[in-house]
């Protein structure tokens, strides 16, 4: 069963109620979907390849071969019985980009800076275009999660972070997870994944289902605010990325999420006599000091868990 794929370009246009009923569709029963036509140019997507890539290879496998899942796997297929499988971290080389930390941003790469920034712009607009057509869907005024996220403040202070992530081929794919099974803390995840070398993974029915590879798509997942925000009516949903044997798989995940100090909660509009709010009110930084403890732990005890306002 394939990831349903969107074309984006078909919001505007004469097949506009179709496809907005689409994203509708993926957002109640799948959580994730994949957009083509989204409006970022292909000749970008492939400069970011080509810099992720030689960032990589250049400044951080060296550092990869001697990290923590390195140095524990050795340690375990060492042992003499190795039926153990290790869980406690994950077989992946992770750096984050925000507009906060650019000075630290790898600068060895060629055009590394100047291209991520250049992405970033173009993909925070697409996230808002997104989270327009999720109000829409929902009933919801236009910028509606966007306020929200944003504090109810016009000005731009929600968190949008890019986070770039290798996973190289791994000896022992079955001891130790690409990543392990979680859903995402924030609103709106916007992937530019690998188009050749598959392991993600999306949780539905009961089934591990494959995010098929497809090139320069861009993969939408919900966050756990935008369950929220819904009142239940689009969930988050868990996923996962396998270690592989073969291929050192690129994901560059961006996540557009509330400002810590932002209030979430069911949206107004969405609640009467006959809906009642679902989840609680409560700070986003409240909820991430529950979600760094239990991001692999099941999802409803962490609303249950954060305190309420």
């Amino acid at each position: 069963m394939a990831i349903p794929v969107i074309d984006f370009s078909k919001t505007k246009g004469e097949e506009r109620s179709k496809t907005l009923a689409e994203i509708a569709h993926c957002c109640e029963e799948w959580g994730f979907f994949q957009l083509v036509n989204h409006g970022i140019s292909e000749e970008l997507l492939e400069r970011v390849k080509k810099v992720a890539s030689e960032c990589y290879k250049g400044e951080r496998e060296a550092g990869f071969e001697e990290s923590e899942p390195v140095k524990k796997l050795k340690e375990l297929m060492e042992k003499e019985s190795c039926d153990e499988r290790i869980e406690d971290v994950d077989w992946e080389d992770v750096f984050l980009l925000t507009d906060d930390n650019a000075d630290q941003w790898p600068s060895k790469t060629a055009g590394f800076r100047e291209i991520m920034k250049e992405y970033r712009s173009e993909l925070k607009k697409l996230a808002v275009r997104v989270m327009e057509t999720i109000d829409e869907n929902l009933g919801l005024p236009k910028g509606y999660i966007k306020r929200a996220f944003n504090g109810g403040e016009e000005d731009d202070v929600a968190f949008f972070g890019t986070k770039v992530s290798h996973y190289p081929p791994c000896p022992e794919p079955e001891k130790v997870a690409g990543l392990r099974a979680h859903t995402d803390a924030g609103g709106v995840i916007l992937l530019f994944q690998d188009d050749e070398v598959e392991s993600l993974q999306i949780l539905k029915d009961g089934v591990w289902l494959d995010v098929q590879p497809l090139k320069n798509a861009i993969v939408i997942n919900i966050g756990d605010q935008v369950e929220v925000l819904s009142n239940g009516r689009y969930k988050s949903v868990w996923h996962r990325i396998l270690a592989t044997p073969h291929g050192n798989r690129r994901s560059i995940a961006s996540f557009y999420n509330p400002s810590t100090e932002a209030t979430i909660h069911p949206a107004p509009q969405l609640l009467d006599e006959e809906a009642e709010a679902e989840y609680p009110r409560f700070v986003f930084r409240d909820y991430i000091a529950v979600y760094a403890e239990q991001k692999f732990l099941p999802k409803e005890p962490r609303f249950r868990a954060v305190k309420a306002v």
